[in-house]
């Protein structure tokens, strides 16, 4: 049975979520806009769970969309707010080196379509600070978005802080909070956030469905037209059983919220104590606080990430090189880049993120098979003792 140490990119759906949403599927499988009972029936069910989600974040109901997923909600938020107080380009957009590609890359594309774009790299211990987007404000800055926690080395934003400078440079704060939702407490009052993206795939929840929250009084001109669904903020049939599934998701894991995080944590530290301690140039990107309890994010000098993961999968271990979006790329990672490590030492990640069903004896077995397994591709190869030995440059 595979030993899974990939939490942060997808994680399965909890039974406890699918037997909640099986009913619709098959019995209230109504459009939530028709007007006839089943459509009423769904229709209340969709309500039911935006109001759940909204609830558990501390948000209205009316200010929560529901999207396909993060990627969409990170998009919306840039795409469809500056088309409403930018339609004629020129708006200044501030955000991080590190941030998601489904934010990077929709700020690039806005730089090519007359808007301006300030990149900001996190500090070397992982965070991104306030005082340096404070910097980078200018009068046309229309957007500032800063990840809530990053999801390849864990780190966890001051977003409270960014987003009292946004504001007072008359400027809406986004985060991405992928990540950060169901490990950490989320509340878009306290964040002081305008736009917020969550994705329920992340937190035992189904794909496919996603949220966008969207402060009450922001202006908002929908990404996705069409028959003027999610009060015309978003078009599309509502994905009923999704946004069910999703608010039960969260349910369970707010539920035992702290206990989690304390478990999480300490399989966390175990494993970078154990990697570190037994394999000699090998270390923990980052280990600032605050960070995610359940990311160890490693670098391993010497050894491509790549093979050690197919060797790690042909013993039944699932882990990741970074961020699961773009492991099928030969590029380093661009997470890794911002914070400082060097390009060929960015080659050798893994990261390892643990989960609800994540055990101390799948910790230790894991540690047990990496240690050999890096020895042999060590010995293998012609350059480690050249660059990493004793007498090596790195």
């Amino acid at each position: 049975m595979t030993k899974y140490f990939d939490y942060a990119a997808t994680t399965p759906t909890d039974p406890r979520v699918v037997e909640e949403m099986l009913p619709y599927f098959t019995e209230h499988f109504g459009n939530p806009n028709s007007l006839y009972t089943i459509g009423r029936d769904a229709y209340k069910a969709l309500e039911d769970a935006r109001e759940r989600i909204a609830a558990l974040i501390g948000a209205r109901p009316e200010e929560l969309i529901f999207t396909s997923g993060g990627t969409e909600s990170d998009n919306a938020a840039f795409i469809s707010t500056l088309n409403r107080y930018a339609p004629d380009g020129g708006a200044h957009i501030i955000t991080s080196a590190y941030e998601h590609h489904a934010i990077l890359e929709v700020v690039e594309w806005l730089a090519k379509h007359d808007h301006e774009l300030t990149i900001v790299k996190p500090r070397a211990d992982g965070h991104v600070y306030a005082d340096d987007i404070a910097k980078e404000m200018r009068p046309n800055t229309k957007v500032v978005s800063i990840i809530m926690a990053n999801n390849e080395i864990g780190s966890i934003n001051d977003i409270a802080a960014i987003s009292h400078v946004a504001h007072e440079g008359g400027a809406l704060l986004h985060t991405d909070a992928v990540q950060a939702l169901g490990k950490i407490k989320v509340d878009v009052g306290e964040l002081g956030v305008d736009m917020l993206s969550l994705s329920a795939h992340k937190i035992y929840g189904p794909r496919g469905i996603g949220a966008l929250y969207l402060r009450r009084g922001t202006r908002f001109d929908p990404l996705i037209k069409g028959g003027g669904q999610e009060s015309r903020r978003r078009s599309g049939t509502q994905n009923v059983v999704g946004a069910v599934g999703f608010a039960k998701a969260l349910e369970i894991a707010l539920d035992d919220l702290d206990a989690e995080a304390i478990r999480l944590s300490r399989m966390r530290d175990y494993l970078i104590d154990e990697v570190t301690s037994r394999l000699e140039n090998t270390l923990a990107t980052v280990e600032s606080d605050p960070r995610l309890p359940n990311i160890a994010p490693l670098l391993i000098k010497g050894v491509e990430g790549e093979a050690m993961l197919l060797q790690l999968d042909n013993l039944g271990f699932s882990v990741s090189t970074g961020s699961a979006c773009s492991s099928g790329s030969l590029e380093a990672s661009h997470v890794l880049l911002s914070v400082g490590v060097p390009q060929e030492i960015a080659h050798g990640s893994l990261r390892l993120s643990l989960g609800r069903w994540s055990t101390q004896e799948d910790c230790e077995a894991l540690v047990d098979a990496l240690v050999p397994i890096v020895e042999r591709l060590r010995a293998m190869s012609p350059v480690y003792e050249k660059m990493f030995g004793s007498e090596g440059y790195m």
